[in-house]
């Protein structure tokens, strides 16, 4: 039996890396859009929620390309910024933000005064796997830290460097092997594996 065909909703090469690294060996053959030969236009990420983003991506990936598709949103929540930024991590601080170094250092001057003890934090993710008619899984992941003084390691991308571990390490300072087993993104994908092997045995 040939495994079953998912397409990711998404461009980002380290997104791709990790999901292809926890799920490889899932049963399912999973393909970027590229890969696919199915070309993915834009959707706007305005939902209220991690859940309603990665869903309409999802959502709209599978109607375009026929294929069951995968998406996620996550984002970084700290306490100390009333759990900003959260589902506008990709975008926070508006275009004046050029790159995640750019976001990162908002993040930590908007902190500045903040100490140590209080500057608590999550990393939080949510896959949605999409089928063709609008079928829809969804699974959330969550990893608690803190946000450090200041950037750490040269590993991951987005917020990494600065979430601390409640072993003193950032996120960008963990071996990939490592961080696919305990990231929110690998939570959450880990969570979906049993869904993955019974819609397997079902196709």
């Amino acid at each position: 039996m040939s495994n079953p065909r998912m397409l990711l909703a998404t461009g980002n090469a380290g997104k791709v890396r990790e999901i292809r690294a926890i799920l490889g060996d899932a049963g399912w053959e999973i393909l970027t859009p590229a890969e696919a030969g199915v070309a993915l236009g834009p959707v706007a990420e305005g939902g209220r929620s991690y859940a309603e983003n990665a869903i309409a991506k999802a959502v709209a990936a599978a109607n375009a390309s026929g294929l069951p598709a995968l998406a996620d949103d996550s984002g970084i929540e700290v306490d100390a910024l009333d759990g900003r930024p959260g589902v506008t991590s990709a975008r926070y601080g508006g275009p004046s933000m050029r790159n995640d170094h750019d976001r990162n250092a908002l993040i930590l001057r908007r902190l500045e005064r903040v100490p140590a003890p209080r500057r608590t934090a999550c990393f939080r993710a949510v896959v949605a796997l999409a089928f063709p008619g609008d079928r829809v899984f969804t699974r959330e992941g969550m990893v608690e830290g803190r946000i450090a003084l200041a950037p750490q390691g040269a590993n991951g991308f987005g917020y990494d460097p600065i979430f601390l571990l409640p072993d003193g390490r950032s996120m960008a300072e963990v071996g990939a092997a490592e961080k696919d087993r305990i990231s929110h993104r690998a939570l959450a994908l880990a969570a979906l594996r049993p869904l993955l092997a019974e819609l397997r045995a079902q196709a």
